[in-house]
């Protein structure tokens, strides 16, 4: 490992784990191991490793497709996994339970996809094939269009008519800490209703936003996370479409890294674009190489990059090393506590993240060291993205990379893959002007709904 973060000296990313892994293996006594993860309608991923044979390396076998089988439970999504390794079925199985270590991650996926979480031993012909799936997404732009970024410490609208931006707006406001809904309706409709004054109609409304959203409704957001579930279940999970209704136009909503990625293959026109926003979490969205979605849940924010036990935990999830605490707000604060900067005790998140940019642009050396830091961490992600993601283009978008701090995050990334995984070297690593950087994904989310006509 060459690069290691000033201020995390104990980060040990799971791409180089990962690495060093596979090229023991290959020098030992060896098996193929696959994992599949299934989710709705059938539709699933397949993952093959090779692993050690020897009864002395079942744990150290374990201990890192542990790792990997959650990171697919978040990058594509799924309520059943199949290994055929019994060893490692037991572990498994007795870890995703809803009193095992990953009770967080079976509740919250029976949740989206309202089944059973299961774990099936599956050996020779019991093992699933392949059955993938593509989804087609946004890109429309006739007509006047709202789109609106419901993100956790701002939201942004925009109106787009053909095309054309006529007017975006930013406003602060403190979702995730209110428990009552409305908080969060009266917020969302003043922001349509503003942008909708810019326009002569309203033709269209897109929505992008952090959870996971099934035919418009909101199934699982972090938005809503005081919101008792009895509102939940009355008021919020059908506020978009109640709020389009009022409205009167046809509504789309898409997880808000899905929209990233709109944004990157839009502005780019080519595919294979991972985006990655760090704002208040981290969120992921990926158009394959066919221009269409896979229809994975991409939940990056809780896929491990840290394999360091010690790593700091997800306060939600309860689970360490998770991208959330490395690609968002909280890995800024994260660095700048470490490296002694003492924060106002009442300051909420994203105002720490601004104390910090402002610090940037006065020269200071604590902040240009974090934004190093950061890009030590995606250097060092983006090849364990890679196992599962083609990356062609990535595309940083959010309020973490605003300033001078973006260009720091990406050129020390990019050092770092030259130096280390240099097979990946030719990914296009890329940010949008600053303009866009920050209300792109209100713009691509106007993209989202077809006009019926």
């Amino acid at each position: 490992m060459k690069f290691v973060p000033v201020l995390d000296k104990g980060f040990m990313p799971l791409s180089v784990v990962l690495k060093d892994f596979k090229a023991e293996v290959a020098k030992s006594e060896s098996k193929p191991l696959k994992i599949c993860v299934e989710r709705n309608d059938g539709y699933n991923f397949i993952y093959k490793i090779d692993v050690f044979t020897a009864s002395d390396k079942q744990e150290q076998n374990y201990k890192l497709l542990e790792r990997i089988i959650k990171s697919i439970l978040w990058v594509v999504g799924g309520y059943k996994i199949y290994l055929d390794d019994e060893y490692l079925y037991n572990k498994i199985k007795q870890d995703y339970t809803l009193t095992g270590k990953r009770a967080f991650d079976v509740e919250f996926m029976q949740r989206v996809y309202e089944k059973p979480f299961e774990v099936i031993l599956a050996i020779g012909e019991d093992f699933p094939v392949e059955n993938s799936s593509c989804v087609k997404i946004g890109g429309h732009l006739d007509g006047c269009r709202i789109g609106f970024d419901a993100g956790g410490s701002d939201r942004k609208v925009s109106a787009v008519v053909n095309g054309e931006v006529v007017y975006s707006e930013e406003v602060v406001w403190f979702p995730k800490i209110n428990s009552d809904y409305r908080y969060h309706y009266d917020g969302i409709m003043e922001a349509m209703k503003t942008a909708a004054s810019k326009m002569p109609r309203v033709d269209a409304i897109g929505v992008s936003s952090a959870g996971v959203y099934v035919n418009n409704k909101i199934m699982v957001a972090s938005l809503f996370l005081k919101v008792p579930q009895d509102d939940f279940d009355k008021h919020v999970k059908t506020m978009y479409i109640d709020i389009a209704k009022e409205i009167g136009a046809p509504l789309e909503v898409a997880n808000d890294g899905d929209v990233t990625a709109l944004a990157g293959a839009i502005d780019l026109k080519d595919n294979c674009v991972l985006g990655i926003a760090m704002g208040t979490s981290e969120a992921v969205g990926y158009i394959n190489d066919k221009g269409l979605l896979n229809g994975w849940l991409s939940e990056v924010a809780f896929v491990p990059v840290d394999f360091n036990d010690d790593a700091m935990v997800d306060e939600w999830s309860g689970d360490y090393g998770c991208g959330v605490k490395y690609f968002s707000q909280d890995s800024v604060i994260k660095l700048a506590e470490s490296g002694g900067y003492k924060f106002p005790e009442d300051s909420s998140p994203a105002e720490r993240l601004k104390m910090i940019q402002k610090l940037m642009a006065e020269g200071s050396d604590l902040a240009k060291q974090i934004y190093e830091d950061i890009g030590v961490y995606l250097g060092y992600a983006i090849p364990y993205y890679a196992e599962f993601y083609k990356i062609k283009h990535l595309l940083l978008l959010g309020r973490v990379t605003s300033g001078e701090g973006g260009s720091i995050i990406v050129n020390k990334a990019m050092e770092v893959l030259k130096a280390e995984f240099p097979e990946y070297a030719d990914i296009n690593l890329t940010m949008p002007d600053e303009k866009n950087k920050r209300v792109g994904q209100s713009i691509a989310a106007a993209s989202l709904p077809e006009i019926v006509k």
